[in-house]
């Protein structure tokens, strides 16, 4: 266990140079058109933060919990712009209940319908997406690193009860007067929302294409069904191939499967648990599910595409939720 500091003191002092040069460049540039190249830098560089929170909030970096937490709240309010209590608390409950039905908030309906009874919910534009949501994905994505923001605030306005609300909001106002205001201040008004949106639009697509490898298009557990953890955990989850490249590339999400056998477990530690988990999946005749990444956005798309017929014509739609949903008792 002794590479997992210097591992993240690397992670940290490789983005921390990121965020230097992007700096540097922003302010050499000046008013020109070049700076949302900077501004897709930037995008990149949150995407790694977000990783790094990702990885305190599962208590993977520091040596205790507490000093984890303060962690994942510094930099997932205050560099990325997120919210700390409302990703922990989602999270948390996609980690117990991955793909099970009325239990993962990452399976809930939102712009895009991930349940076959979902999309035949929907109507008017939401219906036309519905149909098309598959080829939509990617670029729904550019729109994603906005809403985690809008969520960001709705949770921390809500009323309700959220433990250290004015804490995280302190540092989201702390966090947007260093890192949006000078965009504004310096750039010319149109360059600066030019700026910005670019900047989010990266950001929401590395996070998403990050993300949906993950479980999309894996099974989906019904309500009512009976599986043990490590059946649950395997089955609806998807590693991604592609060794060092592919762990810098995700933040380590490309081995899913062991992370959601071992949440705390640190991510140099994941490529050598996965020779174990293979092994014990192939003894108790569980599918161990590797794809590489483009494979995984293809599986993803068609998925969503599949999932979308419903929202065609409810006279003539295929019967695709019963072969997806697992029953196992």
């Amino acid at each position: 266990m002794a590479r997992t500091p210097r591992f993240y003191l690397l992670v940290a002092i490789a983005v921390g140079l990121g965020f230097a040069g992007a700096i540097t460049g922003f302010i050499l540039l000046g008013d020109s058109w070049y700076q949302l190249l900077i501004a897709a830098a930037l995008g990149i560089l949150l995407t790694q933060v977000a990783f790094l929170a990702h990885e305190a909030n599962h208590r993977q970096i520091l040596s205790s919990g507490p000093a984890n937490d303060r962690l994942a709240l510094i930099i997932g309010n205050g560099i990325v712009g997120m919210s700390q209590s409302w990703w922990a608390s989602k999270h948390t409950r996609h980690h117990a209940n991955p793909n099970r039905v009325g239990k993962d908030p990452d399976i809930e309906i939102d712009t895009i319908s991930f349940l076959d009874e979902d999309a035949a919910k929907a109507r008017g534009v939401q219906r036309w997406i519905t149909r098309r949501q598959g080829w939509l994905f990617f670029p729904l994505l550019t729109l994603e690193g906005l809403n985690l923001y809008v969520l960001a605030l709705r949770h921390l306005f809500s009323r309700e009860e959220i433990k250290g609300r004015w804490q995280e909001l302190g540092l989201l106002a702390l966090r947007h007067a260093l890192i949006i205001a000078p965009i504004f201040i310096f750039l010319p008004l149109g360059m600066a929302f030019a700026f910005l949106g670019v900047q989010m639009a990266v950001f929401g697509v590395y996070m998403g294409a990050s993300f949906a490898p993950n479980h999309k298009g894996m099974a989906v557990i019904a309500p009512g069904a009976k599986l043990d953890f490590f059946s649950k955990q395997v089955r609806t989850s998807r590693n991604i191939r592609g060794g060092w490249w592919a762990t810098w590339l995700m933040g380590g999400l490309n081995y899913q499967i062991e992370h959601h056998l071992f949440p705390n477990m640190a991510r140099p530690h994941l490529s050598r648990a996965r020779s174990i988990v293979r092994e014990h999946c192939k003894t108790l005749g569980v599918p161990y599910v590797e794809t590489s990444l483009l494979q995984s956005y293809g599986i993803v798309i068609r998925y969503l595409n599949e999932v979308g017929l419903a929202a065609r014509d409810p006279f003539d739609c295929p019967l695709t939720g019963s072969t997806r949903h697992l029953s196992v008792k």
